[in-house]
């Protein structure tokens, strides 16, 4: 019976994962589940459909087949939501030149995804360089690519976390105080 009852199970299971719509492997799941597990230093990418399978080590790929908006915005608010982390966000710079006539719809995403990352710091790098930063990040620390269907090229957020307790300024003056050789609170 208690093997009756584990196949059972397993087979539900299986045919659950397999009966969900396309693209919806629950990466939401996934990435909520890998939320706690994050800190400084990983990365978060919600990317264009042509972005690249990278070959490092810690980069993991999910297929969304979801909207870039709609990733991002989940994201965010589970970023948002944490106790420990905060967003440090880089755009590619090619993506202002991109023009409708070669992209269509590049000004209307430019114009919501400025509505979505309003009130944000958003830092602007060329592409190459973002894939390369986040390569060599993927052989120390976890990075995370959360696939769209989006079509519009140069169009990915990237998101480098930071620690939401421990900001900028506070880890500058504690490598002030070390370099002087004076303990906190003296």
């Amino acid at each position: 019976m208690r093997r009756l009852l584990v196949a059972t199970g397993m087979l539900l299971a299986t045919a659950a994962l397999y009966a969900a719509p396309p693209g919806e492997v629950n990466w939401r799941a996934q990435a909520a589940a890998q939320m706690p597990l994050l800190g400084h230093r990983n990365w978060i990418l919600i990317v264009d459909s042509a972005y690249p399978l990278q070959g490092s080590s810690g980069v993991q790929t999910i297929e969304t087949g979801e909207p870039m908006l709609a990733v991002a915005h989940f994201i965010l608010g589970a970023i948002d939501e944490s106790i420990h982390l905060r967003p440090d966000i880089f755009m590619d710079a090619e993506l202002p030149f991109v023009a409708d006539e070669d992209a269509p719809d590049a000004s209307a995403y430019r114009r919501q995804v400025s509505d979505l990352l309003h009130g944000r710091q958003v830092v602007s790098e060329p592409h190459d360089k973002l894939i390369e930063e986040v390569g060599e990040a993927g052989n120390t620390f976890h990075v995370l690519v959360l696939k769209t269907n989006s079509t519009i090229p140069y169009s990915s957020i990237f998101i480098r976390l930071n620690c939401k307790y421990w900001s900028d300024d506070a880890e500058q003056r504690l490598r002030a105080r070390m370099a002087a050789g004076k303990a906190g609170d003296q």
